[in-house]
């Protein structure tokens, strides 16, 4: 919602409170505000309306104007414009001599093409009004202000250029204040200021409506309140430029007087309306019903909706002529030849509503009301209200007789509160006349028994309910900050994070400093993302992908079993966008199903995963370059099971989407918790991404089998021997192994494996390939002599040569 301090204003008097002190109160209140703007994002200086006596075109320039313009002072001002739009007999907007314009851009006596002008015609762009500010008619060119205008006078506050708006989030039940009056309402809670309504000064004539329409409703539920007026010998036209500048403020585009009067109403009063050209409705009958099956009508945006039983139409008694709540037809709709207008003010079912948004597509502002619920009390206010603006603003005579189905139940409902009750779900010491006079403030009547109060909720606030809404309304009138810092009293000790919650934090903290970026993608895929870049412990177990039952799109159908391929996408979003080096990962959780019933509770195992591709490491200045590849995720990969003090093994394996050569299953104690390596490249051409490469862990089983206590382990004391080793093997043995054979027999004086070196070619068969590994050993107790170390070296070449079939080459 929208609001415009300056709007606001005519309904609540908030005395001298500053913008930054109404964002604060409208936030404590629970209208919490996202954003302010300022319709003129500087200030202007010596800005009047000036009128335009003669324009000429300038002798020395095609597109230059030379105006004789009457600023309110004893002398005209010679002004020469550029506009295309300025002419004789406009009021206009000028800026005299010494007048300083945004961006502190002064304005003096100049000469342009030998001529000289003294001053400036300005556009609202020039006031630094932005351009989601700017009516249509003055997107280009210089702006016209109404013949009324005061010469001389100052334009600030015709141009709304002294208004702020600030972008109110509400929650879904607050549809109370998707309007003005609502905000209002709210306002006068905290400075206490009585809400004040619109004068309603509407004169009808003596001609009766009855004699032109006539409303019946199909079903009562469906509309329980529908009212017609019509008023003819409208004039359209433009609407009054101050309207055009709250309507622009509020969000919505102005067209004309008729259609911007009942858009000016919705905002105010928070009531939709709708205005048919009466000429064109093909009889004198409103039939409000169901749609028919595959019923057709053509809406104003021009297109042709189809709909069914379960939709609301507004019929002429034969054809459809609009979308109930939603959208008007084409056919009806009012132009510039119109003169007699049919208004519609009516409340309809929200739950008729939404199927119908949801069906067609189409949500408006009156929609996005009618769903969340308008107040029964105002549909009637609002229609006289905008009849008696069309009576002053479109020229319109009002007949006498709204012809009405009413049936409209405008009974308020009760609640009980209890001041023991209240105050034991707060925790505070609220006094009953505390109560009585906030509810007061809220305009709530009440009753009081002692603690006890039966209050009446006032039709506006649908979202009043029950206790615990009674308990909100008290609370953020009381002030969430007059609410007492303690614990609930039968809170035995205070809360913390568990193992698990602390240890994926630790875990997603070292990614972050590895150099990683988390991401949150979608928990929701389509059917091919539900077979792709599975983790093989997970395709092995054959799990059947979890549909929804209603899903909003096929893009979002089905519960994922991969992170990955929503984390493919986001680097595909950023590779699109320039950004050609990321590095992704995602804590979250897949869902696991065997059961072909959509109704069973799947099982949620968390996993953790990450996608990578472009440079790792670019520092030109220093020519240092890294490309993202198989061994800088492995040594990520690594680097947390040191992290975690445990053991994880790699070995090479083929998976499905990954690059037959470059991708290894993950192991601890035996059992496959996930994968790594680089994405298959035709996966990754279909995704538009070079080289990529990825890895996803069973993060439920780290954090089932945490790591053991941190244990100090004291910095060595005794030198460390370094020695190496070239094995030849036969090419299908992998590194891994022979790394683990020395490690085994090394015993505890080898600290450290390393394969350093690959060598395949001359001296070698063509099966063959020498492996060079660097073995490094220490004593934490003691000096390690020669002969200690060759002892040990030589139960690892054995071991080697014996269980790998090797050859010694050094």
């Amino acid at each position: 919602m929208l609001v415009s301090l300056k709007w606001l204003r005519d309904y609540v008097d908030y005395g001298e409170k500053s913008v930054e002190e109404m964002s604060t109160l409208l936030t404590k209140l629970g209208l919490e505000v996202d954003g302010v703007e300022y319709i003129a994002k500087e200030k202007s200086e010596n800005i009047v309306a000036g009128y335009v006596k003669e324009s000429e075109q300038h002798p020395n320039a095609d597109k230059l104007s030379l105006c004789q313009v009457d600023v309110g002072e004893e002398e005209d001002l010679q002004i020469i414009c550029g506009a295309p739009n300025v002419a004789k007999g406009q009021k206009v907007v000028v800026a005299k001599p010494g007048a300083v314009l945004p961006g502190n851009f002064k304005i003096k006596k100049v000469k342009l093409r030998g001529i000289e002008s003294n001053g400036m015609i300005c556009s609202l762009q020039e006031l630094s009004v932005d351009e989601k500010f700017v009516a249509p008619e003055f997107a280009e060119g210089i702006v016209v202000l109404p013949e009324d205008t005061e010469i001389g006078s100052s334009v600030e506050a015709l141009l709304n250029l002294d208004d702020v708006v600030l972008d109110i989030d509400l929650t879904p039940n607050r549809a109370d204040a998707l309007n003005m009056l609502g905000v209002a309402y709210d306002v006068s809670t905290m400075v206490n200021s009585p809400v004040k309504y619109p004068n309603i000064n509407l004169n009808r004539i003596d001609e009766s409506a009855k004699d032109y329409i006539n409303v019946s409703v199909a079903e009562e539920s469906l509309a329980p309140y529908y009212g017609a007026m019509i008023i003819k010998n409208v004039k359209i036209a433009p609407s009054p430029i101050w309207m055009q500048n709250r309507l622009l403020a509020a969000g919505i585009r102005p067209i004309n007087n008729v259609v911007d009067i009942t858009n000016y109403v919705l905002i105010e009063y928070g009531q939709p309306l709708h205005a048919f050209d009466y000429d064109l409705l093909g009889s004198k009958e409103i039939v409000v019903r169901r749609a028919k099956k595959d019923e057709v009508i053509k809406t104003l945006d021009g297109k042709e909706r189809v709909m069914n039983e379960e939709h609301m139409l507004i019929t002429n008694g034969k054809e459809p002529i609009a979308i109930a709540g939603v959208m008007g037809g084409a056919d009806s709709e009012v132009n510039d030849e119109t003169t007699t207008i049919l208004l519609e003010s009516a409340y309809f079912d929200r739950n008729v509503i939404r199927k119908t948004v949801n069906h067609t597509g189409l949500r408006s502002e009156a929609s996005n009301r009618f769903e969340k619920g308008v107040d029964p009390s105002r549909v009637q206010a609002a229609g006289d209200r905008a009849a008696a603006l069309l009576t002053e603003y479109a020229n319109g005579d009002v007949l006498k007789d709204t012809i009405t189905y009413d049936k409209l139940d405008l009974s308020e409902a009760e609640l009980m509160l209890n001041t023991e009750k209240l105050n034991s779900r707060l925790g505070t010491e609220i006094s009953n006349t505390e109560i009585e006079e906030i509810l007061t403030k809220l305009g709530f009547k009440y009753t009081a028994t002692g603690d006890d109060y039966t209050v009446s909720i006032p039709t506006r606030r649908l979202d009043v309910v029950i206790f615990e809404d009674m308990v909100e309304e008290i609370a953020r009138i009381y002030g969430y900050d007059n609410i007492p810092y303690t614990l609930p009293a039968n809170a035995s000790k205070p809360g913390r994070l568990s193992d698990a919650q602390l240890l994926k934090r630790q875990i997603e903290k070292y990614l972050e400093s590895a150099g990683l970026t988390e991401t949150i993608t979608y928990s929701l895929v389509n059917k091919k993302q539900t077979e792709t870049l599975l983790s093989p412990e997970v395709r092995a177990a054959e799990y059947i992908p979890v549909p929804l039952a209603m899903p909003l799109s096929e893009d979002h159908h089905y519960l994922r079993l991969s992170q990955l391929p929503e984390l493919l996408n986001r680097l595909t979003h950023n590779v699109a966008r320039k950004q050609a080096d990321v590095a992704l990962y995602e804590t979250g959780s897949i869902f696991l199903n065997k059961e072909k019933d959509i109704h069973t509770q799947p099982e949620e195992q968390t996993r953790v995963s990450g996608a990578l591709t472009g440079m790792w490491v670019n520092h030109k200045w220093q020519s240092e370059q890294k490309v993202v590849d198989f061994y800088l995720v492995k040594g990520i990969i690594e680097g947390l099971a040191n992290y975690l003090s445990i053991n994880i093994e790699f070995k090479q394996a083929v998976i499905e989407d990954m690059h037959p050569g470059r991708a290894a299953t993950l192991h601890v104690n035996g059992d496959l918790i996930g994968f790594l390596g680089q994405v298959h490249p035709s996966l990754a051409k279909e995704k538009d991404l070079k080289e990529t490469f990825v890895f996803d862990l069973n993060l439920s089983y780290l954090l089932e089998n945490k790591r053991p206590e941190l244990l100090y382990t004291p910095i060595p004391k005794y030198p460390s021997i370094l020695r190496d080793i070239a094995i030849v093997v036969d090419e299908s043995v992998q590194a891994g192994d022979i790394q683990r054979t020395i490690k085994d027999v090394g015993d505890s004086l080898v600290k450290q494996v390393e394969a350093f070196d690959v060598y395949t070619g001359e001296g070698l068969e063509a099966n063959e390939k020498s492996i060079a590994f660097n073995l490094h050993y220490q004593d934490p107790e003691k000096t390690l002599t020669d002969a200690e170390v060759d002892a040990s070296f030589e139960k690892v070449i054995e071991a080697v040569k014996t269980n790998h079939k090797a050859k010694v080459r050094s």
